[in-house]
């Protein structure tokens, strides 16, 4: 046995959301998929100014839901840093770098 755990939603959800405001995450969004998804219970968008903000963020994050609710989870996308998805079985995170955004235009 492992000695991880399986938190509720709603407690991931707040943890991921305290992480991306102290890492001063922009435009957060949380969509709940209760009831129209069996992905899962919630779905986190957030942005950061740069891919290193990104990445950085994101390594907290999965390091904070890892230590703190013994919780797994997985990242993905994170070699550029343009984006990284960080998901445990309830709750994804997608975070995306602004920079990405302004040389597109």
């Amino acid at each position: 046995m492992t000695g991880f755990q399986t938190a509720n939603s709603e407690t991931i959800l707040a943890v991921v959301l305290q992480s991306l405001n102290d890492d001063k995450g922009e435009d957060i969004v949380q969509i709940s998929l209760r009831g129209k998804s069996e992905m899962g219970d919630y779905m986190v968008i957030a942005s950061g100014r740069s891919s290193r903000q990104v990445s950085d963020m994101s390594e907290k994050l999965a390091g904070k839901i890892k230590y703190e609710l013994r919780v797994l989870s997985t990242i993905g996308g994170k070699g550029t840093g343009d984006w990284v998805l960080v998901a445990t079985v309830e709750v994804k995170v997608r975070i995306v770098s602004t920079a990405v955004g302004t040389l597109e235009k």
